[in-house]
C-alpha cells in the first residue's frame, strides 16, 4: 500500500455543493490542502477528522506542499487537495499529478460542480439551447487574448478573466462580432455568502464591473442563450389557481416537511462518517487488547439481616430456619442467595482418537504347579 493524493472538486464554494464522494475523501484524509479564500471553511471542518492536518496552500509556498506529498509517500498517508469548482477546469491538475507520480504516490480525481454551472444555475438559464446556441466555449485567464477568435463562432462563451481587464474583454467581444445588446452574466464567488451575480450586456459590462468593484478573477457568461424569457401572462379567464391533485404514488414518495434532498444527502454522509469512526475505534481497541477471556462475578443482593455472602449476621446463632418467639416453627425460610459465577469460555480439549489397529492377543500364562514335597 502506498500513499494517495485525491484531487477533489469542492464546487463553487458553498459547503453543501460538494459531492458525497468528495466528503468521504475528506473524512478519510490525514491531511487536507485547501484555500479558505475560495472554499468555505465549513466544507472542510464538517468532514475532516479532528487530528487531520489542514494546510492553506495560499499562504505557503508550493515547496512545502511538495514536502507534504513526500511525507505522504514515506508514511503511506492519504492527502486531499481541494480545488474550487472542478479540478479539470483551470486547476493545474496535470503538473500536480506528475509531481505525485514522481514521488510514487497514487492519484485520484473526484469531479465537482463547476463555477460555470453554478453561475448559470444562479440566473436560472441553460448555456446551450437548440434554437440559439448548441455549443459552449470555455476560455481561461491565459487565453483572454484569443476571445476575438472564439467570439467569431457566435455561440455561448464562459470567460474567466480579471475584472480589471473587463475593457479588453469588451473590445475583443465586439471585434469578434457580438453586438452590444448581447446578454452577459457576471459572477464572482458564486454560491458563497458574499457572492456577486449580476446580469448586464456587453455595452454595460465595464460599468457593471466598476459598480461591484470586481478587480480579481471573475467569470463572464456571454451569449444570447442567457437572455431572460418574456414574462408569462396569466389568462384573464382563469380565476385563482386550481388545487393540485396528487396521486397515491406522489403521496407515497413525498418527503416529510423540512427534509430536502440536500439534507438527506448530508445526513447520509454523516452516517457514513459515524460508521467509519466506530469501525476505526473498534479496530484500535482490538489491537490494544487482543480480547482475553474475562471472568465476571455476578452476586445477587443479600437479604436483609444477612452479610454480603448470604451468611447470618455476626453474633447471631446459626439456625436452620427462623423460629417464632413462642418456640413454634415459623414459615419456611427463603433459599439463600447463591453466588453465580460466569466462567470464561474455555477452549475445547483436542479429542484423541484411539488407534484402530487390532492388538495382538496375549496368551494366558500357565500357573506354576506347586512341587510336591
Amino acid at each position: 500500500m502506498t500513499g494517495r493524493v485525491s484531487f477533489v472538486g469542492a464546487g463553487p464554494g458553498a459547503a453543501d455543493l460538494i459531492t458525497v464522494r468528495g466528503a468521504k475523501r475528506i473524512a478519510e484524509a490525514d491531511a487536507v490542502v485547501w484555500s479558505p479564500a475560495v472554499i468555505e471553511a465549513e466544507a472542510v471542518r464538517e468532514h475532516a477528522r479532528p487530528d487531520a492536518e489542514l494546510v492553506d496552500f495560499s499562504r505557503v509556498p508550493e515547496v512545502e506542499v511538495v514536502e507534504l506529498y513526500r511525507r505522504a509517500s514515506a508514511g503511506k498517508l492519504k492527502v486531499v487537495r481541494l480545488h474550487a469548482g472542478d479540478p479539470a477546469l483551470w486547476g493545474g491538475l496535470t503538473e500536480q499529478q506528475d509531481t505525485c507520480r514522481r514521488l510514487g504516490l497514487d492519484t485520484e480525481v473526484v469531479p465537482g460542480v463547476s463555477q460555470v454551472s453554478a453561475a448559470a444555475a444562479a440566473v436560472g438559464r441553460e448555456l446551450t439551447t437548440s434554437d440559439v446556441a448548441q455549443s459552449l466555449v470555455l476560455t481561461g485567464p491565459e487565453t483572454a487574448e484569443h476571445v476575438e477568435d472564439f467570439a467569431a463562432h457566435g455561440t455561448t462563451m464562459a470567460i474567466s478573466a480579471s475584472g480589471a481587464r473587463a475593457g479588453l474583454v469588451v473590445e475583443r467581444l465586439r471585434a469578434g462580432g457580438y453586438p452590444d445588446e448581447t446578454p452577459v452574466v457576471v459572477a464572482h464567488k458564486v454560491s458563497l455568502p458574499d457572492e456577486t451575480v449580476a446580469q448586464t450586456t456587453i455595452g454595460g459590462l465595464e460599468a457593471c464591473v466598476k459598480e461591484h468593484k470586481l478587480y480579481r478573477t471573475t467569470l463572464f457568461l456571454v451569449g444570447e442563450a442567457l437572455a431572460q424569457p418574456p414574462a408569462r401572462r396569466r389568462s384573464p379567464s382563469v380565476e385563482g389557481d386550481e388545487p393540485v391533485r396528487r396521486s397515491k404514488w406522489s403521496r407515497r414518495t413525498q418527503r416529510p416537511a423540512g427534509d430536502s434532498p440536500s439534507a438527506a444527502a448530508w445526513s447520509a454522509v454523516h452516517e457514513w462518517q459515524e460508521a467509519a469512526r466506530t469501525k476505526r475505534a473498534a479496530k484500535a481497541a482490538e489491537a490494544a487488547d487482543p480480547g482475553a477471556p474475562v471472568l465476571e462475578l455476578v452476586v445477587d443482593e443479600p437479604a436483609a439481616g444477612s452479610s454480603a455472602a448470604g451468611s447470618p449476621a455476626a453474633g447471631s446463632p446459626a439456625v436452620e430456619g427462623p423460629v417464632a418467639e413462642d418456640g413454634a416453627d415459623g414459615p419456611p425460610a427463603e433459599p439463600k442467595p447463591k453466588t453465580v459465577v460466569a466462567a470464561a469460555t474455555k477452549p475445547k480439549p483436542v479429542g484423541v482418537r484411539a488407534s484402530t489397529t487390532p492388538r495382538k492377543p496375549v496368551g494366558s500364562r500357565a500357573k506354576k504347579s506347586k512341587r510336591a514335597n
